[in-house]
């Protein structure tokens, strides 16, 4: 049931939570009148154990502003979000060039809300409130974040962080050689969403049929047909030549500027109208019109002439029905 896939989304919605308050800074004034920018340092992991390192190391009041103030952040749940739920047996298809022509399929993704907070630890209290101030304005009460969820598919999506409340502790009561914790604890929610695995359209592609029976009666013998379904678009986009003269949808012969590179019994593409080749005559082509199902149509002098070629059947997409539309 289950196969390896690994699009890392958890981590790459963790590391972009993150992000949101590795620039916050903090300033403070000095007695001879000027002024210092302090980059408030982040990290990654429990408010415990950050708490455990200001009670156990004594010389924390040294004038390094790297110990404080400081923040540190937490991924601490994870559950479905049922509010955001879609047909869980329904694919979509994506383009992963940009030209679209390498397709890939996959499943709906599912929604999951993951929790996090943000731990805020500081010695003064005006350093605490010139980095909420810095912080809250974003949240009314969430910030979308977009982040690049499947890199095979280039699946992006705005995921929304919402602030979810606030906790305030200031620990300023005790003996003298204690020292002061004034920390804030910021909760979120951070809506993404999880993908499955992602499978290579082109490798489902059918390369070959056969079909195989019996016919009934008297001297019955066994038929099979074999058939390799081909392109019936020009995917490539490539010019071969172009159209000499106006032609109506029921004209047979067309004149095209130079007919070298199209040879007989082969298919050319006008627009969205297909054509088969039976044979040409120097640049003249008889063809017959609305091959698989096209539609002729008029086109004018000048119209791009595409021939449809084997390299076109390596760029078959999905959806295409490879002339197969028809009864045996």
């Amino acid at each position: 049931m289950f196969e390896y896939f690994y699009n890392e989304i958890l981590r790459k919605t963790i590391v972009g939570f993150g992000s949101l308050f590795n620039e916050i800074e903090i300033k403070h004034s000095h007695d001879v009148g000027t002024e210092s920018l302090i980059k408030v340092p982040l990290a990654y992991g429990p408010t415990q154990k950050f708490l455990a390192r200001l009670e156990q190391v004594p010389n924390l009041n040294k004038p390094v502003q790297i110990t404080l103030p400081r923040m540190s952040f937490e991924f601490t749940g994870l559950n479905y979000d049922p509010s955001r739920k879609v047909t869980t047996t329904q694919t979509f298809l994506a383009g992963l060039a940009a030209d679209g022509k390498q397709i890939r399929k996959s499943y709906m993704p599912v929604p999951y809300n993951m929790q996090f907070e943000l731990a805020i630890f500081t010695k003064l209290n005006d350093d605490m409130l010139q980095i909420i101030e810095q912080i809250l304005p974003y949240f009314q009460p969430n910030y979308n974040l977009t982040i690049n969820l499947v890199d095979s598919i280039g699946e992006k999506r705005d995921v929304p962080i919402v602030l979810e409340g606030i906790t305030m502790q200031d620990d300023y009561e005790g003996s003298y050689d204690t020292r002061r914790a004034l920390i804030y604890t910021l909760r979120f929610t951070a809506k993404t969403y999880l993908f499955g695995p992602v499978s290579d359209v082109s490798k489902d592609v059918i390369k070959k049929v056969s079909i195989g029976f019996v016919a009934s009666g008297e001297g019955g013998r066994d038929v099979t047909y074999s058939v390799e379904p081909k392109a019936t678009k020009n995917y490539s986009g490539d010019v071969t030549t172009n159209l000499s003269l106006d032609i109506t949808a029921t004209t047979k012969n067309i004149i095209v500027n130079d007919a070298s590179s199209i040879p007989a019994k082969s298919y050319i593409v006008l627009n969205s109208e297909e054509m088969y080749v039976k044979s040409k005559s120097g640049n003249t082509l008889t063809v017959t019109r609305g091959a698989d199902n096209t539609t002729a149509t008029a086109h004018v002098a000048g119209t791009n002439v595409g021939l449809i070629t084997t390299a076109d059947n390596a760029l078959i997409v999905a959806g295409d029905d490879f002339g197969f539309d028809g009864d045996l």
